[in-house]
């Protein structure tokens, strides 16, 4: 609010500075307000005016000794006119002043949600990249599971294949020493069956011996 406020003034106050003095209706005072304009000057307008009332800026640089086209340049820049016209075509000053003031205020005006919007735009892009951190992590994490899984399943084949093995191995040392067992026991039974027979071979023999005695 305060901001309108101090605007409205520097119009009200650009308007008040650039105020149109008609050299046929202004005092000597008012003459001497517009810059460029002395006591000097501003006599020889009144003592002129006196004759008859300025048609023209030209009549007016013609009439008035002193005052060139480069001076009233100045003079209507300052807000002197003739007739309520400025000189050749000047830009009225007060309306380029007046126009100016609210661009100005409005522009001021817009600076505000204009840097207040920024940090929403630059939270956006701060987001995303903690979105696309996080799918990182995310894609980072499968990978190392996986990977951890793939080295524990090929372990405990690993190790399957190691069990089977011994397995195997001990079945084949089971079944060699129950062969060798079955050999020995094979062989003993055949020398005792041997043992046997000439036992029973050499009775009759004794017997007979005995008889004959």
């Amino acid at each position: 609010m305060l901001k309108k406020i101090l605007a409205v003034l520097a119009m009200l106050y650009a308007a008040a500075s650039f105020a149109a003095v008609d050299v046929n209706k202004a005092t000597a005072a008012e003459l001497d307000s517009v810059k460029g304009i002395g006591p000097a000057i501003s006599t020889k307008i009144v003592d002129e005016r006196k004759k008859g009332n300025f048609k023209d800026w030209q009549d007016f640089i013609d009439r008035v000794k002193g005052v060139g086209e480069t001076s009233a340049a100045k003079l209507s820049e300052g807000g002197l006119t003739v007739n309520g016209a400025t000189f050749k075509g000047v830009a009225a000053a007060p309306a380029a002043a007046k126009k100016e003031e609210p661009k100005k205020a409005e522009a001021k005006k817009d600076e505000k949600p204009a840097a207040a919007a920024a940090p929403a735009k630059a939270a956006a892009p701060a987001t995303s990249a903690m979105k696309e951190e996080k799918k990182a992590d995310a894609k980072a994490d499968a990978k190392a599971d996986a990977k951890a899984e793939a080295k524990a399943k090929k372990d405990a084949e690993k190790k399957a294949k190691a069990d089977e093995k011994a397995k195997k191995a001990e079945a084949a040392l089971a079944k060699k020493e129950a062969d060798k067992k079955a050999k020995d026991e094979k062989a003993a039974a055949k020398k005792a069956e041997k043992t046997a027979a000439k036992a029973s071979a050499a009775k009759p023999a004794a017997s007979a011996a005995s008889a004959k005695k």
